[in-house]
């Protein structure tokens, strides 16, 4: 019962209600789908002087006609060549001329002549500085400063020397390591053990 038609308005006789309203939504959706519309959303029909472009078409013609002259010429020097064999002087054997050549060459003779007198005039020229008093100076200065430190200076290189980095060589009971001591001093701890 639950699946049988359930008309909307009472009806007296479901089955001719059914067919009736099945044949109503028929012809409403036959109606939908042959509606025209009312609003034209089409657009303005574009002019045709604006669809053709004849300028444009005029411009890439005329292009056209100077590409296939210049193609024309082209075939025609190459005919050319080739019907001569290539017998063309291509060499080049002019002499190299320079306009300016004979000013640059006075001024790089001017220029040598001054950097000639320049020199000649240092070389010429008596040092002003004495490297005799500048040699006092420092050793005065060295001697200062050695009198001022509170350990002498030439102790501390002394000991830098003697140090030397040694690696021990794997030997069971001793590990690798890098140390700063000196050899007496690694002697001393083998001796211990």
């Amino acid at each position: 019962m639950h699946k049988a038609y359930q008309p909307l308005k009472p009806a007296t006789n479901k089955y001719l209600q059914k067919k009736w309203d099945q044949t109503h939504y028929e012809a409403h959706r036959k109606k939908v789908k042959e509606a025209k519309p009312i609003v034209d959303t089409k657009g303005i029909r574009t002019p045709t002087h604006v669809q053709l472009k004849l300028k444009k078409t005029q411009v890439q013609e005329e292009r056209q006609a100077i590409i296939d002259r210049d193609n024309q010429l082209l075939v025609s020097r190459l005919a050319g060549i080739e019907r001569s064999k290539g017998l063309v002087d291509h060499r080049n054997e002019y002499p190299e001329r320079s306009l300016n050549a004979e000013r640059r060459k006075e001024e790089l003779a001017q220029v040598t002549r001054e950097n000639l007198a320049i020199y000649q005039r240092i070389t010429a020229r008596e040092s002003e500085y004495r490297r005799e008093v500048w040699e006092e100076d420092w050793e005065k200065m060295e001697r200062r400063r050695d009198d001022i430190a509170r350990y002498p200076r030439g102790v501390a290189d002394k000991q830098r020397s003697k140090k030397s980095v040694k690696f021990s060589g794997g030997t069971p009971g001793h590990s690798q390591s890098s140390s700063s001591r000196t050899e007496d001093d690694q002697d001393e701890t083998t001796e211990e053990d």
